[in-house]
């Protein structure tokens, strides 16, 4: 945006602070002028053209959600490659467990339990029926061994949120382990 480029850097924050806290118009010339730029390190990033959209997409609106906290001692452009970055790099960790997880899982269901348990085939059947986000909070929190904040990090929501996830998966699980071998579950 070749108004704020033109401000001397003092001038900087106040004035994409001012020009951008209510200016859709400004906010979008910000875009346009740093899109390609973002989009260009997103794809070097994930190597995936639809994921480095979506981060993009994030880091403009971590941008806008953020702008207060510009503090002018860098280039516009330095500040969005920081989030950008740091949106690559969350989403490099949440894949990789993602990963993880189903490889276990996958593992789980095909091969035997290495502590011969004859239940980790029930187990994995039991979790395959839990809903998406209940699931991904045992995941997380049973399997990767994350601290509730740490899950609630990753999983865009807060803790008290995995706790409940948490506490309604258990509930489930164990009715559906009752069904599954009768007179087990405890």
């Amino acid at each position: 945006m070749h108004l704020i480029t033109a401000i001397a850097p003092n001038d900087k924050r106040s004035a994409i602070a001012d020009g951008l806290a209510g200016g859709q118009a400004a906010f979008e010339g910000l875009v346009r002028e740093n899109q390609r730029m973002i989009h260009s390190l997103c794809y070097r990033l994930t190597g995936s053209l639809e994921d480095a959209e979506d981060l993009a997409q994030e880091t403009f609106v971590q941008a806008a959600q953020h702008l207060g906290e510009f503090r002018g001692d860098a280039k516009v452009s330095s500040w969005l490659y920081r989030i950008a970055v740091n949106r690559c790099l969350n989403w490099r960790r949440h894949r990789q467990r993602q990963e993880r997880t189903l490889e276990e899982w996958s593992r789980a269901g095909s091969e035997p339990a290495k502590d011969n348990d004859p239940r980790s085939g029930q187990i994995q059947e039991a979790l395959m029926k839990l809903p998406v986000k209940q699931r991904a909070a045992v995941a997380l929190v049973i399997y990767d061994g994350l601290n509730h904040a740490e899950a609630a990090g990753v999983l865009g929501c807060s803790e008290t949120t995995v706790s409940w996830r948490l506490f309604a998966a258990r509930r489930k699980l164990k009715k559906l382990l009752k069904t599954l071998h009768p007179g087990g579950a405890k």
